[in-house]
C-alpha cells in the first residue's frame, strides 16, 4: 500500500477521535467544534485597541528638539508616531489606521517616494510649506488638508521662514493586514513639478472647509458635519466637525475606528470611560464600539478619519445611540 492509500486508510477508519484529530493536525487541517482560547464568534465587536490621547503642544516641543538633532538625510520623514499603548503593538494607532506628526524646517526638502497605503496630511502650523503630488505643486498653510491618494508619488517642502507642524494619517496597519504593500523611491530623487496650482482636488484650503462647516447640518452624534470627498481613497473616511461652546453630543457607539484631531478649541470626551481634555492640534484614538461622549468648552472644529466607508462597504457598520 502507497502512502497515500495508507493515508487515506488512516482517516477512514482511525483507531480513535484523538488519533483522527492527530492525522489532519499533520496536514494543517484543525476541526471547527474544539474549544479555542480565541474563538472565531463573539456576541459583539470588541477591539482589542484601548482609546489613546496624544498632546500637540508634547509633540511640537519633541519636533523642535529633533529639528536641531536629525536633519532630512537621516530621517526623510522627521515624524512622530502615535501607538497605541498595547502590549505587542510597535506603531498602530487602530486596528487599521495610523497617524504622526510630522515636521520640516526652512529650507528643507523631502524625497519624493510611493507606496500602496493611502495617507492626507493635516497642518496644524505651516506657512510657506508645499506638497507635490504626482507633480502638482500646491501650498500646505495653516487648516489645510492634503491628500496623498495610494500608489501617487509625493514630497514635500518649506519655503518659509519658520518651522511647520502637521499631522500625517495613513492606512498602513490595513495593508499590513491585507498584504498589499509596495513602496517605490522616486527615480529622480525629488520628483519634478509640472505645474503649480493652489486649486487641487488633493487639497481641501482651510478657508473653504470653515465656510462650507457654517453652513453644515447639524447631527445629535457628531455635530454639524461635511464631509471631505476623497473617492481615490476609498478605506478613509474624512470629515469635519464644528462643535460650538457648551455643546455635547448624545452618546453612542459605533463599529467603525475613529482618530480626532482638533483644529480649533478645547474641551472634553469620554471615551470607554476614560476622560481627556483636549486642546488645539491633539489627536484621540476612538476604537470602535466604545462609548463616545463629547463636549466643546470653546468653539470648536474637529477633523476625524475613520474605517466608516470601508465598514458600510462590507455591510459591518452599525451605530447605536446611547442614554
Amino acid at each position: 500500500m502507497n502512502a497515500v492509500a495508507e493515508t487515506l486508510d488512516e482517516l477512514r477508519n482511525p483507531r480513535s477521535l484523538d488519533t483522527l484529530l492527530a492525522t489532519l493536525e499533520e496536514r494543517s487541517m484543525t476541526p471547527g467544534w474544539i474549544k479555542r482560547a480565541r474563538p472565531l464568534l463573539w456576541p459583539e465587536m470588541c477591539s482589542e485597541f484601548v482609546p489613546a490621547h496624544w498632546r500637540y503642544a508634547e509633540a511640537k516641543a519633541a519636533m523642535h528638539a529633533a529639528g536641531k538633532l536629525i536633519g532630512t538625510d537621516l530621517a526623510e520623514r522627521r515624524n512622530f508616531i502615535m501607538r497605541n499603548p498595547i502590549p505587542g503593538n510597535d506603531f498602530a494607532t487602530l486596528r487599521t489606521l495610523v497617524c504622526a506628526y510630522q515636521s520640516i524646517l526652512p529650507g528643507e526638502k523631502a524625497r519624493s517616494h510611493r507606496h500602496s497605503s493611502h495617507a492626507l496630511r493635516v497642518i496644524l502650523e505651516s506657512r510657506g510649506s508645499y506638497s507635490i503630488v504626482n507633480g502638482d505643486k500646491h501650498p500646505m498653510e495653516s487648516g489645510d488638508i492634503v491628500l496623498t491618494p495610494g500608489w501617487c508619488w509625493h514630497g514635500h517642502g518649506h519655503e518659509g521662514g519658520e518651522q511647520a507642524y502637521w499631522f500625517d494619517g495613513l492606512d498602513v496597519p490595513l495593508t499590513h493586514l491585507l498584504e498589499p504593500m509596495f513602496f517605490e523611491d522616486h527615480p529622480q530623487g525629488f520628483e519634478p513639478v509640472k505645474r503649480v496650482t493652489e486649486e487641487s482636488p488633493m487639497r481641501f484650503p482651510w478657508a473653504q472647509t470653515r465656510s462650507a462647516l457654517a453652513r453644515a447640518g447639524g447631527d445629535e452624534h457628531f455635530g454639524k458635519t461635511i464631509d471631505l470627498p476623497a473617492p481615490a481613497m476609498p478605506t478613509i473616511t474624512l470629515k469635519l466637525h464644528a462643535w460650538p461652546a457648551g455643546w455635547r453630543n448624545r452618546p453612542y457607539r459605533r463599529s467603525a475606528n475613529t482618530i480626532l484631531l482638533v483644529m480649533q478649541g478645547s474641551g472634553r470626551s469620554v471615551i470607554g470611560g476614560q476622560t481627556f481634555e483636549w486642546n488645539f492640534g491633539d489627536t484621540l484614538a476612538v476604537p470602535a464600539w466604545l462609548r463616545v461622549e463629547h463636549e466643546a468648552s470653546s468653539d470648536g472644529v474637529v477633523f476625524s478619519m475613520s474605517d466608516e466607508n470601508l465598514m458600510r462597504w462590507s455591510n459591518y457598520y452599525h451605530l447605536e445611540a446611547l442614554g
